[in-house]
């Protein structure tokens, strides 16, 4: 299945490019990077400057598609196991 910005919570995340858009930790808006690695409750960015493990609940995420898409993804609607979530069905997003 083709990842679109309609299905991108039922997509692996890892090898997206990523940007966090709004956090409530100021000095983490603006970090951007590759996801390299993601958990239950947080997401692991390799930027420029080394990595960056950016907890999903308090952030808002801008999202490249292979496409070059973006979207804009809440933080807390990835608050799960990244197996849970792609497993989960998505109704009325």
């Amino acid at each position: 299945m083709k990842i679109t910005p309609a299905n991108i919570l039922n997509h692996e995340l890892i090898g997206l490019k990523a940007k966090v858009f709004k956090s409530k930790n100021a000095s983490q808006v603006g970090i951007c990077g590759i996801i390299i690695d993601e958990t239950m409750k947080t997401i692991l960015l390799e930027t420029v400057k080394g990595r960056k493990r950016i907890f999903k609940r308090d952030s808002t995420f801008l999202l490249e598609l292979p496409n070059g898409a973006k979207v804009l993804v809440e933080g807390k609607e990835l608050l799960s196991r990244p197996e849970d979530r792609l497993k989960r069905k998505l109704y009325d997003w």
